[in-house]
């Protein structure tokens, strides 16, 4: 018997975020559901060209160019369709409110995501979260903002979407631990001579997933799973002990939960994007789909490792910042958007993007209970330092 649900009219889907890769996916997973699904609201940091393309496509209510000097460029081309057009980052939260949006997927790129998804959830929307930075720069006000408006927050990441899926139905059951598997990026086992030396080509080739730019650098560093790490300490009300990482580098487990009692439970899967963000969008109905299926003889064994925290020091920040609580998180991800910019630009060592960060954690005013205006100040400030010790090279 089928148990899933379709509306009366498609699920108006907002989407933050549309020419990245999260977005991309999202796109194709409406395109294959159009009964189910319709595109309310599509927005890019600066890619116009394709922007305006979805938005031919998809036909949206309005759609955002956060690069203000693209705003004629995409009127133009879209004088002829009945599209509202919008221009710069304070625009995004005025789209993710619209009232013909059902849900909103967040799969913006850093800390911009953090007002519209606050917006979002001020104004009752679900969110389909892909932009983990909301919840590292500010979990504890997002979640308890969720919590005040009733909100839910359904994770889009692999990993979190992973302990999600496993805790449907525990919800009565206390959780011992999770385990967020990494796939160890390009550079598993290697050693400080050798990451001394690599340059973006080598970093932007991940073994396993297709990824934006900024991402597959934070991948490669291990950051994006420290990132991870404390998004997954505010979606799931989690200590620091009870999270733990570990390496497997086939990418087929995608996370962990263990229980009280030592039984524990595993998402498993291909490495693809467009299950987590159609579980997400249309939880909690399962869509039939024709994605790849996993097929366990072409993966003989699984091996799981230990995460070398000593070499890749972006996961013990992570977990440091974290431990500290306040708004060492936020420093910590604002730095570390800077020099993975300053890194792609051939502007720092792959090695001393670790050093900056952790000078700001070291050197930026920490906030025990930060506001909203405290976690935009450090922000802020972080940028400034981190932007002025790349400048310097003084490591």
């Amino acid at each position: 018997m089928n148990n899933i649900s379709i509306q009366q009219s498609p699920k108006g889907i907002i989407i933050l975020g549309s020419t990245g890769s999260v977005g991309t996916q999202a796109l194709e997973v409406i395109r294959d559901n159009p009964a189910i699904f319709k595109v309310s609201v599509l927005s890019a940091l600066k890619n116009s060209e394709l922007l305006i393309q979805q938005a031919k496509e998809f036909k949206p209510e309005a759609v955002v160019i956060c690069d203000e000097s693209k705003y004629l460029e995409v009127k133009s081309a879209l004088s002829s369709f009945d599209i509202k057009v919008l221009a710069g980052e304070d625009a995004l939260s005025e789209v993710a409110v619209y009232p013909q949006g059902d849900i909103v997927l967040t799969a913006l790129m850093g800390s911009v995501g953090l007002k519209p998804t606050m917006a979002a959830i001020n104004a009752g929307k679900n969110i389909a979260l892909a932009n983990k930075e909301t919840l590292v720069v500010a979990g504890e006000l997002v979640t308890q903002l969720a919590i005040e408006n009733q909100v839910k927050i359904l994770p889009v990441d692999s990993e979190h979407s992973a302990i999600f899926q496993c805790l449907v139905g525990e919800e009565q059951n206390e959780i011992e631990k999770i385990y967020l598997t990494a796939s160890g990026g390009p550079f598993l086992g290697k050693n400080k001579d050798f990451l001394a030396t690599v340059k973006k080509e080598q970093a932007l080739k991940h073994p396993n997933w297709v990824m934006g730019a900024k991402i597959t650098i934070d991948s490669a560093s291990l950051m994006n799973k420290g990132l991870e790490v404390i998004e997954a300490k505010w979606l799931f009300g989690l200590d620091v002990a009870q999270i733990d990482v570990i390496v497997h580098p086939q990418s087929i487990v995608h996370s962990i939960v263990q229980f009280t009692d030592g039984s524990m439970k595993a998402q498993m899967g291909i490495p693809d994007m467009k299950l987590p963000i159609q579980y997400a969008i249309n939880y909690p109905d399962r869509l039939k789909n024709n994605f790849k299926r996993f097929n366990f003889l072409d993966y003989p064994s699984f091996s799981f490792q230990k995460a070398d925290m000593e070499t890749f020091r972006n996961l013990e920040l992570a977990f440091q910042s974290l431990r500290k609580g306040g708004n060492m998180p936020c420093i910590l991800n604002a730095a570390n958007e800077i020099v993975v910019e300053a890194f792609l630009n051939d502007k720092i060592g792959f090695l001393e993007m670790s050093d900056v960060i952790e000078r700001c954690m070291e050197e930026i005013n920490f906030v025990e209970n930060p506001q909203l205006d405290d976690y935009l100040e450090t922000d802020k400030h972080s940028r400034i330092l981190a932007a002025e010790l790349v400048t310097k090279s003084i490591f």
